[in-house]
């Protein structure tokens, strides 16, 4: 039986083939530290969990959600303003979605058909891609280069390829490359997206895991930018509700109406009870935030100053969870690099080029244990390698 022609592209080998590495090395007794995944290990602040507690005991919340409560949709629109200065308008440009992910797997369908262009960073999180190849749309790569600051350069697009694309896909602050974009980016993005007609979905998952008194900011506090464009966000990161699956887009009314009849064919919306966790969280005291960016921060710190003194010497990131770590010593294969350390350490981490040519000479390392695992980790790599 031949798999349909769309799925035909979608492949999970790099990361499959680590986890048959990570499986031998546990066999031979030892422990490995799994630096690999990007789900967050801390847990929702305890008012979350409790709003979780009172939810599960009300009866109307096992029927079918169909649509988000309205005053999910109103602490949406609220912390927007709180957060970014942006107005969102609850009733039309909010969409609760079953975690980010969902809505950016699902609105390539809303508008790409088959052999429409899609513009796609490169290295980028594996959903950008993988959403145009289930829509059967073609894919442009955006190079994420550092000479640009891996911000794509979109004087680059060759015109005939701009006036093609249907949607553009940006991630900021960015995974895998731990990145951010500035003002003077996203006006440059508005402005190309008006004039090719072109939707701009941006993922701004990791807003709040930000560093050293550097706060990110969203894609639509630029003039024109709800003409154009949705941005995606999850409770996943900021509030460590990665299980729960919540998330929202919010943006252009007409994009988001596309998105919400394609999920209204597709599942019942996200379950009440974890609606009302997510309220809980918006509307909640806000210290759990800082906290688990000052944790974030630590881990960043033991990690990257220790394998700087011992010669790996990476940059540091102003947000987002990963390090986004140079191949070190000259070497020039990531997948046999992440492969080695592997298997001399314990450690694992994910070679970039799983992320897209571009990712090639990179691994990217995730903040997903806790501050002893990373000082652990960073011992581990000393005794194993003369940098």
């Amino acid at each position: 039986m031949e798999v349909a022609r769309r799925i035909q592209n979608l492949t999970s080998a790099i990361f499959n083939e680590m986890e048959e590495v990570k499986k031998k090395v546990e066999a031979k007794g030892a422990t490995v530290i799994n630096l690999g995944v990007g789900s967050p290990d801390l847990p929702p602040a305890l008012h979350i969990v409790e709003a979780m507690h009172k939810a599960l005991d009300k009866p109307n919340n096992y029927k079918y959600p169909l649509e988000g409560l309205p005053r999910l949709y109103q602490a949406v629109a609220d912390w927007y303003k709180k957060r970014f200065n942006v107005y969102v308008d609850p009733d039309a440009e909010v969409l609760a979605l079953m975690g980010s992910q969902d809505g950016l797997a699902h609105l390539a369908l809303a508008y790409v058909n088959p052999g429409d262009v899609a513009l796609v960073p490169d290295p980028g999180y594996p959903i950008y891609a993988c959403s145009i190849h289930l829509a059967e749309g073609q894919i442009y790569n955006l190079p994420l280069l550092p000479e640009n600051k891996f911000l794509p350069d979109l004087d680059a697009i060759p015109p005939h390829i701009a006036q093609k694309a249907k949607l553009m896909w940006l991630n900021y602050p960015n995974n895998p490359v731990a990145v951010s974009a500035d003002r003077s980016f996203y006006k440059q993005v508005v402005d190309f997206a008006r004039k090719y007609d072109i939707i701009v979905c941006h993922d701004a998952a990791y807003c709040e895991l930000a560093y050293d008194g550097f706060k990110p900011m969203s894609f639509l506090e630029i003039p024109g930018a709800k003409e154009v464009g949705v941005e995606f966000y999850s409770l996943s990161k900021t509030y460590n509700m990665a299980g729960c699956r919540i998330g929202f887009a919010v943006g252009n009314p007409q994009i988001l109406d596309a998105l919400g009849r394609i999920k209204s064919n597709i599942d019942y919306g996200v379950f009440k009870v974890i609606q009302e966790a997510g309220i809980a969280a918006l509307e909640g005291p806000q210290e759990c935030v800082a906290q688990n960016a000052l944790a974030y921060q630590k881990r960043r710190d033991i990690l990257v100053d220790g394998l700087e003194r011992i010669g790996w010497s990476m940059p540091k990131p102003q947000a987002s969870m990963f390090i986004w770590a140079p191949l070190p010593g000259g070497r020039t294969s990531s997948r046999e690099f992440a492969f080695e350390l592997l298997e001399r350490t314990g450690i694992l981490v994910i070679p970039g080029v799983a992320f897209g040519l571009n990712g090639e000479g990179y691994v990217r390392i995730g903040l997903v244990q806790e501050s002893e695992y990373l000082q652990e980790a960073v011992e581990r790599i000393e005794k194993q390698y003369k940098f």
